[in-house]
């Protein structure tokens, strides 16, 4: 079997290529998105045809790239990695166009973030494999037909309704990928263990995987961490008390929050008196950017039952204060405390 080319924008550490998975019968978590795969895979393979085009979305550190990369090991057919912040022109997308070998797989990740003018470009190289050029300026300006060998485009996105409908219906296939369960994340942080060559009882496993947000990215995150503290401050051999002491030295604690999501939550709480607040108002006091709340604090909290969205806005929830062992007001106790 020949290695496939891959051509990236940007480079990955050494510990991510290894921990990643080679095959999709290696990955863990995702049977359904697995399944239908697989399918597709498999009768590509069989007809000698190109798979057709596939859009990944799902919320960050889930496998989307993971997927891309092992689809075209199991067809054993040349890869390409692009970025769609990075292609902000036609002329950016063309070598990676031209270059696509026959049946092989062209990856764009964050594909929500291409241009419009880029975008319109890629339609009839997904449809008809082929792409229009324009040569020249003004009355000189003459169009050239380039066709394409028929090559299948993996799209990526976490923001999934940031693309438009006529780029979405152009996919043949669309996953959107879950979180993963404490079990399934288990599972992952010892295989991954055992390649870092990491002694690794099924405690502590269970405890990274129980603080690690449902999302193997941060699991193997964890998993390193837990690594180099127990290297620095014991023999190597990771247990259960030094997993919590390693993850608590972070601010994580058993629920996956870090110092910036207590932050939040303790926010509400104490300055809003739990809520209902304005996202922007939180973000004024914390000074933080709006968008961070809400792209990368609040879908966790909201996940995990800790923060509900009001008509009125955000307001921590029994559980929140539980979690942080501070009770909810009663109504009428900020009355009380300003005036009684």
């Amino acid at each position: 079997m020949r290695e496939p080319v891959i051509s990236s924008s940007t480079t990955t550490s050494e510990d991510d290529r290894m921990l990643r998975p080679q095959s999709m019968r290696d990955m863990v978590g995702q049977r359904d998105v697995f399944a239908r795969l697989e399918i597709a895979v498999d009768s590509a393979r069989k007809r000698g045809d190109t798979l057709g085009h596939i859009l990944f979305d799902g919320p960050p550190g889930l496998g989307k790239t993971t997927f891309a990369t092992c689809i075209p090991r199991d067809l054993n057919v040349g890869f390409q990695i692009a970025s769609g912040a990075v292609l902000q022109a036609p002329k950016d997308l063309i070598p990676y166009l031209t270059n696509a070998e026959e049946h092989s797989v062209l990856f764009i990740d964050e594909i929500h973030r291409l241009p419009k003018g880029v975008e319109e470009f890629l339609y009839p190289a997904m449809e008809d494999f082929r792409i229009d050029i324009l040569l020249g300026e003004g009355v000189n300006a003459r169009a050239i037909n380039m066709t394409l060998r028929p090559f299948t485009l993996i799209g990526a996105t976490t923001r999934a309704g940031l693309l438009s409908a006529p780029l979405r219906d152009r996919f043949h296939i669309r996953e959107h990928l879950d979180f993963y369960s404490i079990d399934e994340l288990a599972e992952i942080i010892s295989r991954n263990a055992r390649k870092l060559q990491v002694p690794l009882d099924a405690k502590a496993a269970q405890e990274i995987a129980g603080r690690s947000r449902g999302t193997p990215r941060l699991a193997n995150n964890r998993l390193r961490w837990v690594r180099d503290y127990t290297t620095s401050k014991a023999d190597g051999k990771v247990t259960l008390p030094l997993v919590r002491d390693a993850l608590e030295m972070q601010g994580i604690d058993t629920q996956g929050l870090d110092g910036q999501d207590r932050k939040y939550l303790e926010t509400i709480v104490r300055v809003f008196h739990g809520g209902p607040v304005g996202v922007e108002a939180v973000a004024h006091t914390m000074n933080l950017a709006v968008d961070t709340l809400e792209d990368e604090v609040e879908p966790y909290l909201l996940r995990t039952g800790l923060l509900v969205r009001t008509p009125r806005g955000r307001k921590v929830t029994a559980s929140g204060h539980e979690h942080l062992g501070l009770m909810p007001e009663e109504p009428g106790d900020a009355q009380r405390s300003l005036f009684g």
